[in-house]
């Protein structure tokens, strides 16, 4: 605050106080100022932005199921392993199916489902189909291992690769059995058990 004695005239305060940028509030009768107050600060900027966009996160696009995967009947787990009867007599194959359908890729053996019962089966999240057009497997199913899958579909769920020659697969480092989930969309309607499967021993087959 600057003290103003009373040697300059009011008007020449004022004019001296004002081109120095301080307003005065008032002058006394002697002509000093009785009052100052400091300029007003500058109003505020108001800058307007708008709000940030939402971004929402991109969404993974849904997995198409194959058309065999339908609503199962009947779900359960158990091992398999594999086969394939050609009637050529190679690998200690058994002959033709049981069913009478050639030998092919997709075709199982179950020692007690009725023959033509479809489904699929589910190994490491891989997803493969089957009918069953065979019995067995025998004497492997009193130890818990309960459907035979074709070579070729066996091979693709390991990773290996089926020799049609020696009708054995090669490449999935020596695998031969496998746990599996298997899923049930339709029973057969030949005889055998609707039901979780049961050793070939117990001919739940013929009924």
């Amino acid at each position: 605050m600057f003290a103003i004695t009373g040697i300059l005239k009011k008007t020449t305060v004022t004019t001296v106080l004002a081109t120095a940028g301080i307003a005065v509030a008032g002058l006394g009768a002697t002509g000093a100022a009785s009052t100052l107050a400091a300029p007003p600060h500058a109003n505020p900027v108001r800058i307007h932005t708008k709000p940030a966009a939402i971004v929402k996160p991109l969404e993974k696009p849904l997995v198409k199921e194959p058309s065999f995967v339908k609503p199962a009947v009947f779900t359960g787990t158990t091992t398999a392993s594999y086969f394939w009867d050609d009637a050529s007599g190679r690998a200690g194959d058994t002959g033709l199916p049981a069913s009478g359908k050639p030998m092919q890729k997709g075709m199982a053996a179950s020692p007690s489902w009725p023959l033509g019962t479809e489904g699929y089966v589910v190994y490491k999240g891989q997803k493969k189909p089957f009918f069953v057009g065979d019995r067995g497997p025998g004497v492997p199913s009193s130890k818990g291992v309960m459907l035979d899958l074709d070579g070729q579909t066996f091979a693709e769920l390991t990773g290996g690769s089926f020799d049609m020659t020696t009708l054995a697969v090669k490449g999935n480092g020596g695998a031969g059995h496998i746990p599996i989930e298997y899923h049930i969309t339709k029973w057969g309607d030949g005889t055998g058990l609707k039901a979780a499967p049961v050793p070939f021993s117990l001919g739940a087959w013929r009924h």
